[in-house]
């Protein structure tokens, strides 16, 4: 499928999966989708949401990574939903794309609405999202895509957890990443919904701040927060990244719980 002038054909995994995306407007994902996605590491067969899916990068990155993973890619956007139908007709998806669906809703539906969008109650082993992370008035856009992936609006992480919580079974796991800023509202999220939080800090480099942080916790546990050891993305004066997340970026490993 050749790509047309508003849309690039990009390569993940090392060319094990390829992702249609908007050119020049819109949510182009990257390493954040591709670390979220590591954080499921689960061999068996599977059920997973990837809520805010946008064009599907990170749900078909685990689809990709696990062959028993079925994976449902939720995104409100028409537009972008339609980004994520075309990936899975690419001929390099064609071993995972029947496991995967794309359904077209409001991860922050509530109650019968929400069920009846798709986002079934108790029917996920694993829910991952890398939700929209910038205050809305830290990027102002005129393009429409790109500010509705972006914003944070109030309460985001309230809404998005309570929807994980609510469609996951018992003992399912919630993946995100998000910036470190937002640790306080994502534990006050999680409330009594999820337990046995682990929190990983995302350092560019040793030495230097955190600038995202990767976050598990179960459904139903009541086991205390962890604090990981740090992640560093790449070596002291270089932009080539660190054996680990190089092996993550290309699906070689994932960054399972403790």
């Amino acid at each position: 499928m050749a790509a047309s002038p508003s849309e690039t054909v990009d390569a993940f995994h090392r060319g094990a999966f390829h992702v249609v995306q908007p050119k020049g407007r819109g949510h182009r994902s990257g390493m954040d989708a591709i670390a979220a996605a590591a954080l499921v590491a689960d061999e068996r067969p599977i059920r997973v949401a990837d809520l805010g899916a946008g064009a599907g990068a990170a749900g078909m990155a685990v689809a990709s990574r696990l062959d028993r993973a079925e994976v449902v890619l939720f995104e409100r956007s028409p537009d972008m939903a339609e980004f994520a139908r075309k990936s899975l007709l690419l001929p390099e998806n064609a071993r995972f794309s029947e496991r995967v669906a794309v359904i077209e809703a409001d991860v922050t539906l509530t109650g019968k609405d929400r069920n009846r969008a798709g986002l079934v109650d108790d029917s996920f082993h694993h829910v991952i999202m890398n939700p929209p992370f910038n205050d809305a008035s830290d990027r102002l856009t005129p393009d429409a895509l790109k500010a509705e992936a972006h914003a944070m609006t109030e309460g985001l992480f309230e809404r998005w957890i309570r929807t994980a919580g609510a469609i996951m079974i018992p003992g399912g796991q919630l993946s995100l990443i998000a910036r470190p800023e937002s640790i306080g509202e994502i534990i006050a999220a999680c409330g009594r919904r999820f337990g046995g939080i682990e929190i990983t800090p995302i350092h560019p480099r040793e030495g230097e701040n955190a600038v995202r942080i990767l976050v598990t916790a179960i459904k139903g546990s009541r086991k205390r927060l962890g604090l990981r050891a740090p992640l560093i993305m790449h070596g002291e004066g270089t932009h080539k990244f660190t054996d680990f997340v190089d092996d993550m970026n290309n699906g070689r490993a994932a960054y399972a719980r403790k």
